[in-house]
């Protein structure tokens, strides 16, 4: 997540990811909850709760749903949305995609910088949080850019820059 001005956190997002958000949170709070509930009331059936593992594996089960909800409220509720229309290709930026030269494996790649709850890397989808995501934010075509990695120091040239 990236700091607001303010010192709050901004969760940049597609209007994509925001609405599959939404769809996790709705799945979590009518199916899940509810399941949960019935499981907590059936294992109270099994008698004294202080020796009853279903019981406190149900309840475990419920506290992580509660705080797997309340991530996803906060998530929902700090969400910045990108708008396909507000993405320009003149610069990397959250919501683009940029096809890259890597200087070290003399290869192409292609990525989209997303944010943090969209990230997917095995399907080259990186988070503007992550070390060449943060890296290539701002730069423009035909720039090569240095990135510090856990790996190592990688240096890639941007060669096109266009909306995901």
């Amino acid at each position: 997540m990236s700091k607001k001005k303010d010192g709050g956190q901004q969760n940049v997002i597609s209007a994509e990811g925001l609405k599959k958000l939404e769809e996790q949170l709705d799945y979590l709070i009518n199916v899940r909850r509810p399941q949960i509930a019935e499981q907590i009331q059936i294992a109270r059936g099994f008698g004294d709760l202080s020796e009853n593992a279903e019981y406190d594996e149900a309840k475990n089960d419920q506290s992580k749903l509660e705080a797997q909800i309340q991530d996803l409220e906060n998530s929902i509720r700090t969400a910045v949305v990108i708008e396909d229309k507000d993405i320009k290709t003149d610069r990397v930026n959250v919501g683009t995609s940029v096809v890259l030269f890597d200087e070290e494996f003399q290869e192409e790649l292609e990525l989209t910088i997303v944010g943090a709850r969209e990230s997917d890397p095995m399907n080259g989808r990186i988070s503007n949080e992550s070390p060449i995501g943060a890296a290539l934010l701002g730069h423009k075509k035909n720039e090569t850019v240095t990135v510090n990695a856990p790996g190592g120091t990688n240096k890639y040239k941007i060669l096109k820059i266009s909306r995901q």
